[in-house]
């Protein structure tokens, strides 16, 4: 009894111990960003800090430290001291003046990953290069000359042989984005190649959002090591293709065009990092939001059989082999709104982060110069006033009222950072929108589970059974 009292006592001892060692760490941490002037809020643990919640409890986590503090609280995530605005006025204003000490300020991880010349990290000048020569591979002339008919056939060959089959939907719709993008940058089509780089790819997403923590087995790591891999792959094929005297008329032979254009003046390095950034983002939003489309038209049928009226409306007179051309995309207009409606209710973008470059004041507060802000802008989706019954699917609302052109529509970003490629996005789900609500019905099979934060995803996958229609 006397031993087991001893190591009873031992144990509580060391309990105790952790307590107010824990507890001091995290005063001490506190004191050390308690500064004249900043907004109210809790740093977490040294380098930590509050990643942990933020990434498991998310918008939950948001919205109890915006009770406790108000909309613009301090914190610490993803690896450095970040302050939160949750003030639609605020948001939009550090959105539009990028040029009043506001630059990109995204975390390590994603610099690190994505590459030091991705367009959502650069800013001045290189900025302006790499943004004017995406646009020149993506605007709206480029998708309706080229990109469109790309997209269409495409679509039309990965949406075959469905038919009564359980499939996952996240899984289709994740390569159907990647392979899309591989088919329009670089005439890549299913193969080993394309194989191997959907692989190191996928692993490059999941990296860009962890804590930039180099060691084996972390996501950053294997996200590090994906890059390289994908970087070498991407170097060999524009060695190949500068060595091919065969014109493939694609994104990577614009690029590699020597006309005296934007385009024409970016290094290898640039390019690669400028096709990853097209690769990436492409891929999370077209791939998220066509299998959130898919799971919220199944919930809701009249939305469906809307879609559908639209779609068949297309079809009628054309041959079943033809394809859509960009007076057919134009007219989805209901498509559109499905796929507005989609973003919002999901909330797949729920924010951007900006750094600053000097100390600067907002709501009477001071956020010092090297501080991270994060634009948090999923809560205005949800807003009863800017969108009556928020929590409901209700594409409609599109249709009655010009939404997107309202000051806080800030589904696609703002300002200079504005998504260059929204509209390529549309087209691509909209095509897929066509060719499956055309071509099938489907149910859901059950134990299906979506998170939506950080990223909108179905941990063991979103299982739908096919059918011809």
């Amino acid at each position: 009894m006397v031993v087991f009292g001893g190591v009873l006592l031992l144990i509580l001892g060391l309990v105790f111990s952790f307590l107010v060692i824990s507890s001091a760490v995290l005063r001490w941490n506190e004191l050390r960003y308690r500064k004249k002037g900043l907004p109210p809020g809790t740093m977490g643990w040294p380098l930590f800090g509050e990643t942990t919640e933020f990434l498991k409890q998310g918008p939950n986590f948001l919205k109890n430290q915006r009770a406790r503090y108000g909309s613009l609280f301090k914190s610490h995530i993803l690896g450095c001291p970040t302050v939160v605005s949750m003030d639609p006025e605020l948001n939009r204003f550090i959105l539009m003046n990028e040029g009043k000490g506001l630059v990109p300020g995204y975390p390590q991880s994603m610099l690190d990953i994505l590459g030091k010349c991705n367009i959502a990290a650069v800013d001045g000048p290189l900025h302006k290069t790499m943004r004017g020569a995406m646009l020149g591979l993506i605007n709206p002339p480029m998708i309706r000359d080229h990109l469109l008919h790309k997209i269409d056939q495409f679509m039309r060959s990965h949406l075959t042989d469905w038919s009564n089959k359980i499939i996952d939907i996240q899984q289709k719709t994740k390569e159907m984005a990647l392979l899309s993008a591989l088919k329009q940058i670089a005439s890549i089509e299913t193969g080993s190649f394309a194989e191997s780089l959907k692989i190191e790819i996928f692993k490059l997403v999941v990296g860009t959002l962890s804590l930039p923590i180099n060691l084996p087995g972390t996501n950053y790591r294997r996200g590090l090591q994906a890059r390289k891999k994908a970087v070498g792959m991407l170097r060999d094929l524009i060695q190949q293709r500068r060595e091919s005297n065969c014109s493939q008329n694609d994104m990577l032979d614009c690029l590699l065009k020597n006309d005296g254009s934007t385009r024409s003046m970016l290094s290898d390095d640039q390019i690669i990092d400028l096709i990853i950034a097209l690769v990436y983002s492409g891929y999370e939003t077209v791939s998220t939001t066509s299998m959130m489309a898919v799971k919220y038209l199944l919930d809701h049928p009249k939305a469906l059989e809307e879609l559908r009226k639209e779609h068949f409306g297309i079809r009628n007179g054309k041959a079943s082999e033809e394809g859509i051309g960009w007076n057919d995309y134009k007219s989805m207009r209901f498509t559109r709104a499905v796929i507005l409606e989609t973003l919002r209710v999901a909330a797949v973008v729920n924010g951007v982060l900006r750094k600053t470059t000097h100390d600067m004041e907002m709501k009477g507060f001071l956020i010092p110069k090297g501080w991270r802000i994060y634009v948090y802008t999923r809560e205005i989706n949800y807003d009863q006033y800017l969108y009556p019954e928020p929590a409901t699917f209700n594409p409609w609302r599109w249709l009655d009222k010009n939404l997107d052109s309202h000051p806080y529509f800030l589904l696609f970003g703002g300002g200079s950072r504005l998504c260059p490629g929204k509209e390529l996005g549309i087209a691509e789900i909209a095509t897929f929108l066509h060719y499956f609500v055309t071509r099938y019905r489907w149910e859901d099979v059950g134990g299906n589970h979506i998170v939506k934060f950080p990223r909108v995803e179905a941990p063991n996958g979103l299982r739908i059974r096919v059918f011809d229609y």
